[in-house]
């Protein structure tokens, strides 16, 4: 589904990413894992287009993806939950759902056509609630006045109303409790059941792999390693320096 080949991606003079190349097959949750710093959200910025490839190639099924802009991308069948979930705290919950179905002809909002369809809208809004009960209840509720957790669910939630192929998900257990990071990883495996694609860049090392089925390990803005999430979770560098044992 997902191809990266030798791409290299710069912040100003400095090389962030130096030949990154990964594959992420249809129906997978493939995860990167790695220090801060090594390149990993990056990797991600760069799939979105938000960051530019200065080399190499991105390609989603066949068609070559690199540096196409954000919105297009997003059209093309990726959608991102950013780090930091960086919802829209002042739109309603229903709002922010909406901005995530903006690129569909089906969002219930014209589109440069004029066309809308309210009715598959509301379906798929329907099962995101289902999906997360507590959206329902918070539905015309601001998205900024939501817990933490309650945020994720609606970052998650707002990816989805696009309709994806493939999702990427950036540090979705970041300043979560506990028992919420469990409820994250099982929405994740859910989605994955359901269809949907997932390339997963996560601190949470042990967690990531898992529910991976293939893991990447990204060093200074380089993969050093790759294999099975199972052989990863027992190689014994992975376990020095990722899983705190």
């Amino acid at each position: 589904m997902l191809e990266l080949k030798d791409v290299h991606t710069a912040y100003g003079p400095i090389e962030v990413l130096k030949g990154v190349s990964l594959t992420v097959k249809e129906g997978e949750i493939v995860t990167i894992i790695g220090a801060n710093g090594a390149g990993k959200t990056t990797t991600l910025m760069t799939i979105c287009g938000v960051n530019k490839v200065k080399r190499g190639t991105i390609t989603l099924g066949d068609k070559n993806i690199e540096n196409l802009p954000p919105h297009q991308i997003v059209k093309a069948g990726i959608s991102q939950v950013p780090e930091g979930r960086r919802i829209f705290p002042r739109l309603s919950v229903r709002e922010n759902l909406q901005m995530g179905a903006f690129q569909r002809s089906d969002s219930g909002v014209p589109t440069q056509s004029g066309r809308t369809d309210k009715e598959n809208f509301q379906g798929d809004l329907d099962k995101v609630f289902t999906l997360f009960p507590i959206l329902k209840e918070r539905e015309r509720q601001k998205g900024g006045t939501l817990s933490g957790g309650e945020q994720q669910m609606l970052a998650i939630a707002r990816a989805l109303m696009a309709k994806p192929k493939l999702m990427l998900l950036d540090e979705p257990s970041l300043g979560l409790a506990p028992f919420l990071v469990t409820r994250i990883f099982e929405v994740i495996k859910e989605l994955n059941k359901a269809g949907t694609t997932i390339l997963l860049v996560e601190q949470n090392a042990r967690m990531a792999l898992q529910i991976a089925s293939r893991g990447y390990v990204m060093e200074l803005g380089k993969i050093t390693m790759s294999d099975t999430a199972q052989s990863l979770l027992h190689n014994p560098k992975v376990i020095e320096a990722y899983l705190g044992e």
